[in-house]
């Protein structure tokens, strides 16, 4: 008998995180890094929220509250859902959570018994991989391909669906790629999850970049296609939209009453309550008639600053990015590069247990960061079964313009200098 339980080794985590120790390792040396890894916009919580939140900690709303949320926030949230998606949303179906990322664990615990299947995109955020072998379940990734744009189809998803499944994850506007779902592809999803699963599926909406969209696209929502209401938890939250994941409020709406009283019975098992003095900032920031501008103002810099490095990656000799039509991610093929440095064949000289921990483009992720001073993140960050064919690095934008064009001209840098890479592979320190 061991110290920890089985389940302990069988979660993993979220590699944005995991890469801020060798950041900091870096600059502890002397040099600036461009953090292009974590997804945190770097503007400010817009003021008004700032100033509601100041406002209810000074009117003492700082004690327990509802363990589902707060009434008023639930309340300005079935609101929005309702206009947004034009289906009815129920302030009593709705639960709150410290973030949008505890949704993705209860979700699978409470629906998901041994051995039933759970569907999700590869590349994808990765706690939806994470958690699967965590609660005893199936992992059944869906490989989003670069020449159909990363995007997901009915005949896609199909062969992914079986009596088993039990939970599908989508995520539009996509992280890492930065796909938008039209209304037609999401029908087709829609008709393709009726026909094949049983009626008890549920489809978990992960629609936190709801906000963040460009070049005229509109966000737009599978719990709208008809009948998928009795299916759909739509989850949302304020981490993106309000430039504000240190608040950690999210949402979830359920189909039913029934189950919104489960999760609620579950925050309080875990959490107690969330925040009170933060709703209330959430619900204003839903509510106010300044929201619209300060979003606006936020995703048209994304937009340029995504043309900015879009348009600059292409530029290096071995790798291709598409541009992405929302969230402020960018997702570039880095195949080219990898093969020009001697990565692969540097990779194929590891022993096969070095292998298992890395991969083509960690070794690249890796360099640019020890040798370049640039911080990304791997393909393999955004869902590991089944990556190994796929070379890819997520780069955010989320940063300051400036140090995004030093990023981009770095990495030019970098995939010129093989013997760069001879040297630092030879080391034989940080390749995974």
């Amino acid at each position: 008998m061991g110290l920890f339980a089985d389940r302990a080794g069988r979660i993993d985590s979220e590699n944005a995180f995991k890469v801020g120790p060798y950041i900091r390792a870096v600059e502890a040396q002397g040099h600036d890094v461009v953090r292009c890894n974590l997804g945190e916009p770097d503007f400010p919580i817009p003021s008004f929220i700032k100033e509601e939140v100041k406002r209810q900690i000074d009117l003492d709303n700082t004690h327990y509250c509802d363990p589902q949320g707060i009434p008023s926030l639930r309340t300005a949230i079935a609101r929005q859902i309702s206009e947004t998606r034009g289906v009815p949303a129920d302030p009593e179906r709705i639960v709150v959570f410290p973030g949008a990322k505890p949704p993705i664990g209860f979700c699978q615990q409470t629906y998901c018994d041994s051995g039933d299947e759970v569907v999700y995109p590869s590349p994808g955020f990765p706690i939806y991989e994470s958690f699967i072998p965590y609660v005893g379940a199936r992992p059944v990734p869906v490989h989003l391909k670069e020449e159909n744009a990363f995007s997901l189809s009915g005949a896609e998803l199909a062969p992914c669906l079986s009596d088993k499944t039990k939970l599908i994850f989508l995520n539009f506007p996509s992280n890492p790629t930065g796909g938008v779902a039209s209304p037609e592809q999401l029908q087709e999803l829609a008709d393709v999850i009726r026909s094949r699963c049983r009626d008890d599926v549920r489809v978990f909406s992960d629609e936190v970049y709801e906000h963040i969209v460009f070049d005229g696209y509109r966000h737009h929502s599978i719990l709208a296609c008809p009948g998928m209401e009795r299916n759909t938890i739509l989850v949302g939250g304020a981490s993106k939209s309000f430039s504000w994941t240190g608040g950690r409020i999210g949402w979830a709406l359920f189909p039913t009453r029934e189950e919104a009283e489960v999760f609620k019975n579950l925050n309080i098992n875990y959490f107690s309550c969330t925040a009170a003095y933060n709703q209330e900032g959430v619900r204003l920031g839903l509510e106010s008639p300044e929201t619209p501008a300060a979003i606006r103002a936020m995703v048209d810099t994304f937009r340029l600053r995504r043309d900015l490095v879009v348009d600059g990656l292409n530029a290096i000799p071995g790798i291709r990015c598409l541009k992405p039509k929302g969230t402020f991610y960018v997702f570039p093929n880095v195949e080219g590069i990898c093969r020009n440095l001697g990565i692969f064949d540097a990779f194929a000289s590891l022993p096969p247990e070095s292998r298992q921990s890395t991969s083509p483009s960690t070794l690249l992720q890796m360099f640019l960061l020890f040798v370049h001073f640039v911080a990304t993140m791997d393909r393999k960050s955004f869902g590991r079964i089944g990556a190994e064919p796929y070379h890819y690095l997520r780069l955010s934008i989320a940063t300051e313009t400036e140090a995004l064009k030093k990023g981009v001209a770095r990495i030019a840098a970098a995939a010129k200098d093989r013997e760069g890479f001879r040297r630092f592979f030879e080391k034989g320190e940080h390749l995974y």
